[in-house]
């Protein structure tokens, strides 16, 4: 149920446009964020969705005041497909920061996941962020600058049992924000991870209603079963927000975080028993 999907990358906007106090130096750069209805706050964000509505919508819900300050537009694309990230690099040739955020996931008894759920999990998951690195990292190094980022999860160290092919594709995305990084020494482009926990997107919440429903009782009590049962090694012991994952997305796509790269950075919680 981890991941870091729209409603943390909506959060990006909102919370960062109000952030005076502390000097991003976003201002001028240009994002593109997947599977998104929002971006980095200051900077000049690509809001994609598979759908022109679903964009409209999203666009429409910034409000006209944030989205003067970050200058969003709209991308109509899947970018889960080949043809999808062919039309997103032919209308943005080069972009200065990369949010690889677009996942899907789908919880499903191992016996059950067949060949094509295998690999449409991997091509979205995975394939997405790989075609799109392919054409966006060279460019960031002839410039001098960029910044990539793979939006993992918890799933990636702890593999869930009821989704084992979504934990595959959260851990492939970690060898591959670290292959990536490796070569980019010397060229002021940094490729990362961040790992979310359990998170309060618009999926989870939704998930967590109708188990509420069919179980007669409410979301509370849903939540702390779910920390008791599910996660019981949570420190947070409650679903992060998505603006508490977002804070951390946005120092690292940031010129602020140089000198972390070829990091996998947890915004889990605390689920993960690891001191690294």
């Amino acid at each position: 149920m981890a991941r870091l999907c729209k409603d943390i990358l909506r959060s990006l906007v909102v919370r960062f446009v109000h952030l005076t106090y502390m000097d991003l130096q976003l201002s001028g750069k240009l994002a593109l964020v997947t599977g998104s209805t929002a971006g980095i706050g200051g900077a000049r964000v690509i809001i994609n969705g598979r759908t022109q509505g679903r964009v409209d919508a999203a666009l429409a819900k910034l409000g006209s005041g944030v989205k003067a300050r970050t200058q969003a537009v709209g991308l109509a694309a899947d970018l889960g497909s080949s043809s999808g990230a062919a039309e997103a690099i032919a209308r943005f040739p080069q972009v200065d920061i990369l949010v690889n955020n677009l996942g899907i996931f789908e919880p499903k008894v191992f016996e059950a996941i067949t060949d094509d759920d295998w690999f449409r999990m991997f091509e979205v998951n995975v394939l997405s962020g790989v075609r799109l690195s392919r054409h966006y990292l060279p460019r960031m190094k002839d410039q001098g600058w960029g910044r990539i980022i793979f939006l993992s999860s918890e799933s990636a160290i702890q593999i869930p049992a009821e989704m084992i092919h979504y934990g595959m594709t959260k851990t492939a995305q970690l060898a591959i924000s670290r292959g990536l990084a490796e070569t980019t020494a010397g060229t002021g482009v940094t490729v990362n991870s961040v790992l979310p926990g359990p998170t309060a997107s618009e999926g989870v919440g939704n998930f967590v209603e109708q188990l509420a429903q069919e179980q007669s009782t409410d979301r509370t009590m849903i939540e702390r079963e779910f920390f008791r049962t599910m996660r019981p090694t949570s420190l947070l012991r409650r679903f992060a927000t998505p603006q508490e994952v977002a804070a951390l997305v946005t120092f690292v796509a940031s010129p602020l975080s140089a000198a972390t790269n070829g990091a996998a950075l947890r915004a889990d919680g605390g689920v993960v028993r690891s001191i690294v």
